[in-house]
């Protein structure tokens, strides 16, 4: 269950980080790094955190999927569209690898059996890790500090997983029902302009 909600978390914020890279109108290493350290970061830093060798530096296959998503998105020229970060797949496609990926790190602090706060750190940091280097990487406040309801799906998915684990309901059909619940969360709450305002 972890490796498809990684393996789904990767495709889908190689493509959120080459969008942004587009957006900035960055060279070609540079979208190949926005594109890299949005899709891989979370997931190094949470190795990192977890005291272990990355798994992104001791498998191949996450480099080769998300070199592929660069081609592709270079092959179909989605840099020289205009208006990208409004469009509807940059939308869907970060709003995917941010669940999926804070599925995948509350999935590790759960088998790893982290108190709630360990559950909600690492998911938190599993899913806008990649983000918030990309975004100190291009010079930007990080994406997830403008917008107050971004993060706050981590940590709810964070509490749901570790309350499922707590009382054993861990399974394919509950990941998959956090899945689509909280990327229709996601949707409907950029939709709406939710945010958690600073009073």
């Amino acid at each position: 269950m972890f490796e498809i909600a990684d393996f789904i978390g990767m495709i889908a914020f190689a493509m959120s980080g080459f969008f942004v890279a587009a957006k900035n109108k960055l060279d070609m290493l540079g979208a190949l790094v926005s594109t890299f350290l949005t899709a891989l970061g979370g997931g190094i830093l949470r190795d990192i955190a977890l005291d272990k060798a990355p798994y992104t530096f001791t498998h191949n296959y996450p480099g080769l999927v998300v070199l592929a998503v660069f081609i592709l998105m270079i092959l179909f020229k989605v840099h020289q569209r205009e208006t990208i970060e409004n469009k509807p797949l940059f939308i869907i496609s970060d709003s995917i690898g941010l669940v999926s990926f804070s599925i995948s790190g509350a999935l590790i602090a759960v088998e790893s059996d982290f108190n709630l706060t360990g559950v909600l750190i690492m998911t938190f940091l599993t899913a806008v890790g990649g983000g918030i280097v990309r975004d100190v990487f291009i010079n930007e406040v990080p994406f997830v500090l403008k917008t107050g309801f971004y993060g706050t799906i981590a940590l709810l998915i964070g509490l749901i997983m570790y309350y499922l684990k707590l009382y054993d309901f861990i399974s394919m059909y509950t990941i998959t029902s956090v899945f689509f619940l909280s990327l229709l969360l996601r949707l409907f709450a950029y939709k709406r302009g939710w945010a958690i305002p600073l009073k």
